[in-house]
């Protein structure tokens, strides 16, 4: 090998390395981007008891696994009384939705219906409407929050009206089928993505920073945590584990 071929050896081997570090770095800094995004929340008001709900159903299915959305199935009790009662229904996901139509322009709750980061809404059942929904919605706009070593972590920042609530999601991940026995939905077996199971209030954010024990998650349930402006209000900031 001569001189001039070893330069160009030890050129090529340095360029090889350093193209390494560079795909590294990308692939390090897309990692920590994906993860410290903001997330979108998608609710989706929806019963067994409804026979215009399995489309909308299907289309939460689609954008669930989605790495910058929250996607959260919360069942209504308000169609039980037509012969079928929701097996996931919860009177507090009820009133959840109640609050929402106010601030939405809607008389009254229906389903399906999807609000996205509690500021928009449709009602579901198209082809790409969630999709839609997500993109011109644009991102909760709020105080940096993570859960971590069963602390919830809130930065400081601006909050509208100087009070936000600190609702604690615990929800089954996946997709669960549901039999319906009777109803408008009779014979059918019905898909559900991501099924909320309990809602309950944690506090108040007013503004400054604040870490808050994380109770401790029921046996196969995921949590998830919003900072929401009260009365069905924008959803400032989400985060999940």
């Amino acid at each position: 090998m001569t001189g001039s071929q070893a330069k160009r050896s030890g050129s090529a081997t340095q360029s090889s390395a350093g193209a390494v570090l560079v795909g590294l770095a990308a692939v390090l800094f897309s990692a920590t981007g994906a993860a410290s995004q903001p997330l979108t929340v998608v609710e989706l008001f929806t019963s067994q008891g409804c026979s215009s709900c399995p489309p909308a159903n299907a289309n939460l299915i689609k954008v669930k696994d989605r790495p910058d959305v929250l996607a959260l199935s919360f069942n209504v009790t308000y169609w039980d009384y037509l012969g079928w009662k929701d097996t996931f229904g919860r009177e507090e996901f009820t009133q959840r939705q109640v609050r929402y139509e106010p601030s939405l322009g809607r008389s009254g709750p229906f389903t399906p219906q999807v609000v996205v980061n509690g500021n928009s809404d449709a009602v579901g059942v198209r082809p790409g409407e969630i999709e839609q929904l997500i993109s011109s919605s644009g991102r909760a706009k709020g105080p940096s929050l993570s859960l971590d070593g069963g602390k919830i972590a809130i930065g400081a920042g601006p909050v509208p009206g100087g009070k936000a609530d600190i609702w604690l999601v615990r929800y089954r991940q996946g997709v669960i089928e549901v039999p319906v026995a009777r109803g408008e939905n009779t014979g059918r077996t019905l898909p559900h993505a991501n099924v909320v199971h309990s809602l309950s209030r944690l506090g108040a954010w007013t503004g400054e920073a604040i870490a808050l024990p994380l109770p401790a998650s029921p046996s196969g349930l995921s949590t998830a945590v919003l900072v929401q402006v009260p009365d069905g209000g924008p959803i400032l900031a989400a985060a999940t584990n």
